[in-house]
């Protein structure tokens, strides 16, 4: 996943002091960095919202074999490429909108084999909030080749009322259905979430209030909740993600 950010230092800097994170260069040019946490990559940092002119927000880029090609199965199934595909020096992309109106990226490109998700302290998961998860499944399978219940890499199988993404026996991302209203409010239309493990809650909420993020929803764990223990935050551009206790 990316955040695309108005200007790198400053995002760079609030996101080290909330996530813990240091940062190496990507080979995508001076305006894109990589997040590191103990030397693995967890997520890419861009100087591209203007450029690009859409709004800062941490975005999902799904690696596909041929860009083009899931563009235009996108299309055929009614979502919509907003941006691209474009060359990024070692691969392509595109931005696109789901039927629901869910901001995803497809990559065409090479992808580190130690990319960190769902895994420790500090990496990521993602969730799409929905209108119908079977219905959201199917178009992201049609599209992106995912496999419905099958034994490859990337696989979409189902746990009650979500669809989960498995790489292996690991999950990537989840699609819950059901919760979303048909209603304009930013915060509750279709999209992905990004969620970032952290160790303490509390104290990630305390520092990104400090500099200069603001908090948008916080569900605290208690002895009689079986509520998990997290926060949805906005960071100083506005882009919404949300920390959440490590396992």
């Amino acid at each position: 996943m990316s955040l695309l950010a108005r200007e790198l230092p400053g995002a760079q800097d609030f996101y080290g002091k909330v996530l813990g994170w240091t940062y190496r260069r990507a080979g995508l040019g001076d305006d894109f960095s990589v997040a590191l946490i103990d030397g693995r990559p967890v997520g890419g940092i861009g100087a591209l919202a203007s450029s690009l002119q859409v709004a800062v927000s941490w975005t999902p880029y799904f690696n596909v074999t041929d860009v083009d090609e899931a563009a235009a199965r996108i299309r055929e199934r009614g979502g919509t490429v907003g941006v691209g595909p474009l060359a990024f020096h070692t691969g392509r992309a595109a931005l696109a909108v789901d039927p629901d109106g869910a901001v995803f990226g497809i990559w065409e490109g090479a992808v580190r084999s130690d990319w960190s998700m769902g895994r420790g302290s500090g990496s990521a998961s993602l969730e799409l909030r929905t209108r119908d998860a079977v219905t959201a499944g199917r178009f992201y399978s049609l599209t992106l080749g995912w496999e419905p219940q099958g034994e490859g890499k990337l696989r979409l199988t189902h746990e009650g009322d979500q669809a989960v993404l498995l790489d292996g026996d690991e999950p990537l991302a989840r699609i819950s259905g059901g919760a979303v209203q048909a209603a304009p409010d930013p915060q509750i239309r279709p999209r992905w979430h990004v969620h970032f493990n952290v160790r303490d809650v509390g104290a990630a909420v305390k520092i990104a209030l400090a500099s200069g993020g603001s908090l948008v929803l916080r569900s605290d764990v208690s002895e009689v909740s079986a509520e998990v223990d997290e926060a949805t935050l906005r960071d100083p551009d506005g882009a919404l993600f949300t920390v959440t206790a490590a396992a």
